[in-house]
């Protein structure tokens, strides 16, 4: 049973900088792709960051230049770096991380992000 646990969030003011982190344990299988998501009430989950097994990475339009992915193979873990937030960052923020086979996907619990104006 692969499982994520998540830590990182809290609240921050406009601005500020918050780093997300999250390790997967009880894998069976090399990791593919890592990626974090996010999901704002009444709105859709959607994709913030992702980054490939080597390295290749991805980000959505609203946080580029502002956000960082990276992964630590060694550990299991992939982080997202969040410099110069804003309130419509406010959000419950996910990270997802996919088997290299595509064998299975496996979500985190959410950490909560808030950034005050």
């Amino acid at each position: 049973q692969v499982q994520l646990v998540e830590s990182g969030g809290g609240l921050v003011q406009a601005g500020g900088s918050l780093r997300l982190s999250c390790a997967a344990s009880g894998i069976i299988s090399r990791i593919g792709a890592m990626g974090w998501y996010r999901q704002a009430p009444g709105k859709q989950r959607e994709l913030v960051a992702i980054i490939g097994s080597g390295g290749s990475t991805n980000y959505d339009d609203s946080v580029k230049g502002r956000f960082t992915i990276s992964r630590d193979n060694t550990k299991n873990t992939v982080y997202l770096q969040m410099n110069s937030l804003k309130p419509e960052d406010t959000s419950i923020y996910y990270c997802n991380v996919v088997a290299a086979n595509y064998a299975w996907s496996n979500w985190g619990q959410g950490t909560q992000v808030t950034v005050s104006s």
